[in-house]
């Protein structure tokens, strides 16, 4: 997961701002812009008309009265409307050094204050949830309103709508995108008071994410047996769902952990899961029964029971949807300040992915849609031996590891990477593997550092050229065990695209890929490769084939979980005065939906909520979409990878085209737009290979 902060702090300013402030923006009267407009042109000549009509539209229409009257109005436009084309390439290059300055400070004072809730530094105390809920960058973006630098953009560069950059943007320089981006900067103003209010709900959100642990030594199946190790500690979702994923063949048992995971995580979901279960040693649980009692078998460390024991048959307050609502309810703020995305959903899909929410929609439900998701499911029900089970929509068995069991590989792993800065260490060995040249790779590395993380793992990329990609992945005292190896892998992948398209990009205000399914993909693209990067050899022809149905049957997974989160948010922005128990019942509808529609007929099983427990879904704000389209934009840039035989200089050379849009980016990419057509199409010819080899 690239962290949302990756980007520069002032554009994620711009995008997650609200309605705290009282002001709001007043226009400038029509008389005002038309009598400007004929000053700037006698002054300048008729040249200059479009662009000035243009820009003067672009400032009055974040005036406010607070800026001053007409005639203040007026003396920012004489002063800062640039007819001369050398003054306005001083104004680009001079704004674009200081924002890069801007935001790579401000991103480095916010990830020092994030430390320990990030970071595996010990017991977060009351202090570091004050740090970690301060945004520095939230008076930033008024008081470059307040000194006319915002001003200053607004009357020289244009706004731009998502239909033009898809209608005339493969027709633009490399400046003119430059340009158009340095404009959106300031296509908003969000006062600092809201902005710092998201700031504050995202923290809280994402500091009940990464303390959602469950102590599954005290986690009981249906027969009240114990069934997992002492000292495992699985963070929601992500260790959870792996810790299944990983139980496929080993041994009698495994069915049961399943089991007991998969109805833990029904428990999370619905919100009946017992208070004292969330992270205790202290007491077991069988998620069946729902039934919590004082454990017989108290791990090593464990604190004191409490001396309340009515704690015991609490269960935790619908936690979950009020962080949820809370993200929700800060989000909405800035919908007054963005008339042309007037919601979070909007400026997620238009501005922030750049594609529209119904061409994601429409792209997901084909996969779903899809007969090759029938057939594939009765492949992997072929497999089991067994009818389908919801949490089997994780089933990792279509990718061949060998004689490589879980346990051995986390041997492997914890052997190799020790520490951190172990896995450090090796990232130049790792480039080369990838095909950079040992030069490149040795650049790159020198570019990340590995932190020990305490939630599941994060890629923070830098905003300015020079500084740091930090890499944060779960080192458990023993090691890295393999689930966090191949997370690294995956975060590696997202720092080498944050490397390339800061530091090897032409315009800074270019910096990053196109959106984060861009990130996700090239990370899925190097997270794919981890057991080859371990020495334990890469798949054939045959492994290709079953790698496709692999990339397909997760491509299926969490298109359900992102057809979830925007149905979620649809349900808010409709029911904005819900409480937390009335949200709870409707995510649940949607989830139990959205498996019955697509899933239901695959595996046999109506109205499962498991597609509900992504932890994405509480602290991420609409992020989820992001995974399946990365997924089918991953495979795209897989399948081109593969003809083109190295992943190092293919990745770099895609790197480099910076924040275009998807299309563009993926035409110059592989040739061919963002679309399912390329996966299903494998996904068939891989079925009917596998069926000819039976």
């Amino acid at each position: 997961m690239r962290i949302a902060f990756a980007a520069p702090l002032l554009a994620a300013a711009l995008t997650l701002g609200g309605t705290m402030s009282a002001a709001v923006p007043v226009a400038v009267s029509p008389e005002t812009l038309t009598s400007l407009e004929a000053e700037l042109v006698t002054r300048h000549g008729e040249g200059i008309r479009a662009r000035a009509r243009r820009g003067l539209a672009q400032a009055a229409a974040l005036w406010r009265a607070s800026d001053g009257d007409a005639g203040a109005f007026a003396e920012v436009v004489r002063t800062h409307f640039l007819a001369d084309s050398a003054k306005r390439d001083a104004l680009f290059e001079r704004m674009q050094k200081v924002l890069e300055s801007v935001d790579g400070h401000l991103l480095e004072v916010v990830r020092d204050l994030r430390e320990h809730s990030d970071l595996d530094r010990g017991e977060i105390l009351a202090f570091d949830e004050a740090m970690a809920g301060w945004d520095p960058a939230a008076h930033v973006l008024d008081d470059l309103f307040e000194n006319r630098l915002a001003f200053a953009v607004l009357l020289n560069f244009p706004l731009t709508t998502l239909q033009e950059r898809l209608e005339k943007g493969p027709s633009w320089s490399r400046r003119e995108w430059a340009e158009a981006r340095l404009a959106e900067r300031f296509g908003k103003r969000i006062p600092a008071d809201v902005s710092q209010a998201v700031a504050s709900a995202s923290a809280d959100a994402s500091r009940y994410i990464a303390g959602y642990n469950l102590r599954v030594h005290h986690l009981l199946d249906e027969k009240g047996r114990r069934l997992f190790p002492p000292g495992k500690r699985l963070l929601s979702h992500w260790n959870l769902r792996d810790e299944i994923k990983a139980s496929y063949g080993t041994g009698p048992d495994a069915l049961a952990r399943q089991r007991a995971i998969a109805k833990a995580m029904e428990r999370i979901v619905t919100q009946t899961i017992p208070q004292a279960a969330i992270d205790s040693s202290w007491v077991d649980w069988n998620p069946f029964t729902n039934e919590v009692k004082v454990t017989t078998s108290p791990e090593p460390g464990a604190p004191p029971l409490p001396n309340e024991r009515t704690v015991l048959a609490a269960a935790e307050p619908d936690t979950r949807y009020a962080r949820l609502l809370g993200t929700f309810r800060a989000a909405r703020l800035v919908d007054p300040y963005s008339p042309s995305a007037p919601s979070l959903i909007a400026r997620r899909f238009d501005e922030d992915r750049q594609i529209p929410e119904a061409r994601v929609r429409e792209m997901l439900e084909a996969v779903l849609s899809s007969p090759v998701f029938a057939e594939t499911g009765a492949l992997v029900k072929q497999r089991l031996g067994r009818p389908l089970e919801p949490f089997d929509v994780w089933y990792p068995g279509f990718r061949d590891r060998g004689a490589y069991t879980e346990s051995r590989l986390d041997e492997i792993t914890r052997k190799r990477y020790p520490t951190p800065e172990a896995f450090e260490k090796d990232i130049p060995r790792i480039l080369r593997d990838l095909g950079f040249s040992a030069e490149r790779a040795d650049a790159v590395a020198g570019n990340v550092v590995v932190d020990p993380a305490r939630g599941s793992g994060h890629a923070w990329g830098a905003a300015r050229r020079g500084d740091k990609a930090h890499l944060r992945t779960r080192v458990a005292a023993d090691g890295m065990d393999y689930k966090g190896y191949n997370i690294a892998v995956h975060e590696l992948g997202h720092n080498v695209e944050q490397t390339f398209s800061l530091n090897f990009v032409d315009h800074t205000l270019l910096a990053g890929v196109p959106n984060t399914a861009f990130t996700e993909a090239m990370a899925f693209v190097f997270q794919e490769r981890d057991l080859a990067l371990l020495g334990l050899g890469g798949p054939d022809a045959k492994g290709r084939a079953w790698g496709t149905l692999n990339t397909f049957w997760a491509t299926a997974e969490i298109s359900g979980v992102a057809l979830v989160d925007m149905g979620v948010w649809r349900w808010m922005y409709g029911h904005p005065e819900a409480t937390p128990a009335e949200l709870k019942e409707a995510v649940l509808s949607i989830s139990r939906e959205v498996w019955n529609r697509y899933y239901a007929p695959v595996f046999g099983v109506k109205d499962s909520t498991i597609l509900a427990i992504y932890s994405h879904m509480i602290d991420s704000f609409l992020y989820l979409p992001d995974y399946p389209v990365g997924h089918l934009i991953a495979f795209q840039i897989e399948r081109h990878v593969e003809k083109a035989g190295a992943v190092g200089p293919e990745i770099e050379r895609m790197a480099r085209q910076g924040r275009l849009t998807p299309d563009l980016w993926m035409k110059h990419a592989v040739g061919a737009p963002v679309g399912p057509e390329a996966l299903l199409a494998a996904t068939k010819e891989a079925l009917a290979e596998v069926k000819a080899a039976r």
